[in-house]
């Protein structure tokens, strides 16, 4: 058991701790009592235009375009931001809110028993105006919320703003209290990313889309060297980047990138330089109205006209852009714009309804409308204007905006036909965030409200063309459109037989770098520019391009030439030497002639056959060389024509063999001679070793060794036709190929040998006798045979293509006539011009 000490200081213990706590339950309550209220710091912003409701409803929006910034001293309390410069579009998405509100607070269907209030602030144009705005969607009017400062935000929902830049300002500052912000016009591709902005909606694509569709326009007109110029802001640097990517996959260059903000006037001048100094006739302007008119201010005022302007919607069809002089300059631009839909009454509230119910100014029956009006004077300066109505396009996106946060509350609030709203229920934001996700339905004039996975509406835009109608007023005429909701190759459609060019003029504007390459020319890029920037160069020869701005020439097939203008093949010329050539009938004319003279020959020689000076030079030898000397002339003949695969191979040894048999008997008449004078020496028997039988086996033995060599290399490797394109380019040489260049040179080798050594012997002879002087001729015609085939082998290897046939055809009846001439045409003049001479004293040197 415990000890009676360590008890009792237990129970102390108890009793001290029961005391504390109760002190400190009444110090807290005393302290609860005593607490200051929740009070607002500063002044309460107030809206410009306001109604209460069951449920209400924000709206953000740059009703004035310009804000002057009081001086800081930092010495008492800053004034008050001024706005000027009345924006009216954005007044009328303004009054959009309050008539679409209006109508369904009328409606007995949607939302029947719950009326919807607005709070409607004018941000001017600034960013910084928009954080008040958005605070004061946030807080409402009240000076204090009792002793605690959270609570219920004042809106439901928030309509705006019509800036990129402003909308992510309202966003990221409402975002954590899960407050849906809709907009109407913000399309920064930045806003598709729901990590950031959870419960950011809008009634109108993101850039993705018309980035993309720029870049397609820009290529279908064929303009490749475009400007670009962007608003310095989350709008124009997210949209140009996804502009200039899209380009650049559709072959699309930029010559320039310039930016400017709506504060930075210096920036602006300088855009303007780069505009007046460059190329590019087309300008892709990714700007904020209120920047565009900026630039349009410095356009006009420098008379810098000519351009085509590509435009985007946030100022394509931007009333405050239409000046009497703006149209010089802004003049058949092209551009996407919001779809225009036709409202049912709206036209009447904006114009009269408005200012009998909204902006009472005429009876000013409270403070806050007195002082409304007193700063809004400018804005009743539009009571009953209209002109810009009829050009209202993002009013439907308002419109559709407000239905669709109605859909949504009607469903938070199990509203139904038969039964009323429970109007109990107490709506939080995050739940109209949530219900706006599911949201799908269709408004009166067929249009389908339906938010996607980054809560943007499908991509519909109209293609708008400023032109100048018949009444002198500048118009805005749709041209095409663009669906992404349609299939690939139906999205895009444009009428350009409708649009009207820059100076009025119905002829395309051309805007390149460099001129297109014709077909029979490729591009070649200029060092340090653009793919776009090239020279056109002819293709080389043997290549072609077919069509137009080819990047490189293609090579034309082995049997393919490329044409004068290197835009087609065309097969090439087949050449050989034919017989209707004139060189060819020359060559032939010769050859007949020398086998007519071999002829003439034979028969004068058949005719004195019997005298002795045919007897005296062998009559045997002399008509068996008389028709291998035919055969000389005849063989010239095979090398004419078109070559094929026999008349390859029978050229080639038909000229070996037949002159290796007209040189064996010029060999044997040689040596015939030299054994003749042997002979006559006291005690030769030499005659008897080299009679007729040994003369015959030696003119028929080498012609035989030569035929084994032509054998062997038609065995081995035979010639064969071939198509020779290496000579010429341009044409193909119908030649024979060696086939064994061993077999060629071993056939001609052989040739050259025996003429060798019939020269060496008929040298020898040379000397002898006059009666056996026919070894001089024969020593002078084997002279001129080597002499000719010496020349032959360079002369051969040199000539290109047919020459180099008709200069072997040229060898073989020059050797021929020389051997002819040579050996026969002393024995023929004797014969016919001195016949005393051909007797047997004379052929004895008895004479």
């Amino acid at each position: 058991m415990a000890k009676p000490g360590r008890s009792m200081r237990m129970k102390m213990r108890r009793v001290i701790t029961g005391l504390l706590f109760i002190g400190l339950f009444l110090a807290c309550d005393r302290a609860e009592k005593d607490a200051p209220l929740c009070q607002i710091l500063g002044s309460p912003e107030l809206p410009l235009l306001s109604k209460a409701g069951d449920v209400v409803v924000g709206g953000a929006f740059s009703i004035h375009s310009k804000i002057t910034q009081p001086p800081l001293s930092f010495r008492e309390k800053p004034a008050p931001l001024t706005c000027s410069s009345v924006n009216l579009r954005e007044f009328r998405f303004a009054q959009t809110m309050i008539f679409a509100i209006e109508e369904i607070n009328k409606s007995a269907f949607l939302l029947p028993n719950v009326s919807i209030g607005y709070r409607i602030y004018d941000n001017c144009g600034s960013t910084l105006s928009s954080m008040h705005s958005a605070m004061a969607l946030l807080n409402g009017d009240e000076w204090t919320m009792g002793q605690s400062c959270s609570g219920q935000a004042a809106v439901h929902a928030i309509i705006g703003e019509s800036e990129s830049s402003s909308t992510i300002v309202l966003s990221r500052t409402t975002g954590p209290f899960k407050i849906p912000v809709i907009s109407h016009s913000a399309t920064c591709e930045c806003l598709s990313n729901r990590k950031e902005y959870p419960s950011f909606f809008r009634t109108i694509a993101s850039d993705l889309y018309q980035s993309r569709a720029l870049a397609q326009m820009v290529k279908h007109f064929g303009w490749t060297w475009v400007g670009a110029v962007n608003s310095d802001s989350d709008y124009g640097n997210n949209g140009m980047a996804i502009f200039l990517a899209a380009a650049q996959e559709e072959g699309v260059c930029v010559e320039y990138t310039e930016k400017f903000s709506r504060h930075e006037p210096e920036k602006l001048l300088k855009v303007v330089e780069v505009i007046l100094k460059s190329t590019a006739r087309v300008i892709v302007c990714f700007l904020a109205h209120v920047e565009m008119n900026n630039l349009l201010e410095q356009l006009s005022r420098l008379n810098i006209t000519g351009r085509q302007f590509i435009g985007v919607e946030a100022w394509i069809t931007a009333d405050s852009l239409v000046t009497p002089t703006s149209f010089n300059v802004l003049g058949g631009s092209l551009g996407f714009a919001v779809q225009k839909v036709n409202i049912s009454g709206l036209e009447d509230f904006l114009v009269k309804d408005f200012w009998e119910s909204d902006l009472q100014c005429n009876e000013m029956n409270t403070d806050s409308m007195i002082k409304i009006c007193k700063e809004n004077q400018d804005l009743l300066e539009f009571r009953g204007y209209n002109e810009d109505v009829a050009e209202l396009r993002y009013s439907s996106n308002i419109y559709n905006a407000i239905f669709a946060v109605a859909h949504s509350l009607h469903s938070i609030l199990r509203c139904s036909e038969s039964q009323d709203c429970e109007k109990t229920l107490v709506v939080k934001p995050w739940e109209v965030v949530e219900a706006l996700q599911q949201v799908n339905f269709t408004m009166n004039n067929g249009d389908q409200v339906w938010f996607d996975h980054t809560g943007a509406a499908v991509a519909k835009y109209e293609v708008v063309n400023w032109q100048r109608g018949s009444d002198g007023l500048i118009q805005f005429k749709p041209v095409g459109y663009y669906d992404a909701s349609l299939p690939s190759g139906q999205m895009f459609v444009l009428n350009t037989e409708a649009i009207t060019w820059p100076g009025g003029s119905k002829e395309l504007p051309a805007s390149v770098c460099s001129e297109s390459c014709r077909p029979g020319t490729h591009k070649v890029l200029q060092k340090g520019k653009p793919i776009c920037c090239y020279d056109c160069i002819t293709c080389p020869v043997g290549e072609i391009s077919n069509s137009t701005d080819s990047n490189d020439c293609k090579k034309c097939p082995e049997a393919f030439w490329s044409n004068q203008n290197r835009d087609a093949c065309v097969l090439k010329l087949i050449e050989f030497l034919s017989f209707s050539e004139v060189m060819a009938k020359i060559l032939v004319f010769f050859t007949l002639f020398g086998l007519l003279l071999t002829f003439m020959v034979a028969a004068l020689f058949l005719i004195n056959k019997e005298t002795p000076l045919v007897k005296a030079n062998n009559s045997e030898l002399s008509f068996l060389l008389l028709f291998s000397l035919s055969l000389c002339f005849l063989c010239s003949l095979t090398f004419i024509g078109q070559p094929t695969e026999w008349s390859c191979m029978l050229r080639h040894t038909a000229f070996g063999i037949t002159f290796v048999l007209c040189i064996s008997c010029i060999l044997g008449k040689t040596m015939v001679v030299l054994m003749a004078f042997r002979a006559t020496l006291p005690g030769s028997n030499v005659m008897k070793w080299f009679g007729p039988a040994q003369q015959r086996l030696t003119v028929l033995f080498f012609p035989f060794i030569q035929l084994i060599i032509c054998t062997l290399w038609l065995r081995i490797n035979p010639p064969f036709p071939f198509k020779n394109g290496s000579y010429y380019l341009e044409k193909i040489i119908l030649e024979c190929a060696l086939g064994s260049t061993v077999g060629f040179w071993a056939v001609l080798g052989f040739i050259g040998f025996l003429a060798l050594l019939c020269f060496v012997l008929a040298f020898l002879a040379r000397k002898l006798p006059d009666s056996f002087n026919e070894a001089k001729y024969i020593t002078f015609s084997m002279l001129i045979f080597c002499a000719v085939w010496l020349t032959f082998i360079p002369a051969y290897v040199s000539s290109p293509g047919k020459f180099t046939v008709a200069v072997e055809i040229f060898a073989i009846l020059a050797s021929s006539y020389g051997i002819l001439f040579c050996i026969f045409a002393p024995k023929c003049f004797i014969l016919v011009f001195k016949p005393e001479m051909n007797t047997r004293k004379h052929m004895l040197g008895k004479t």
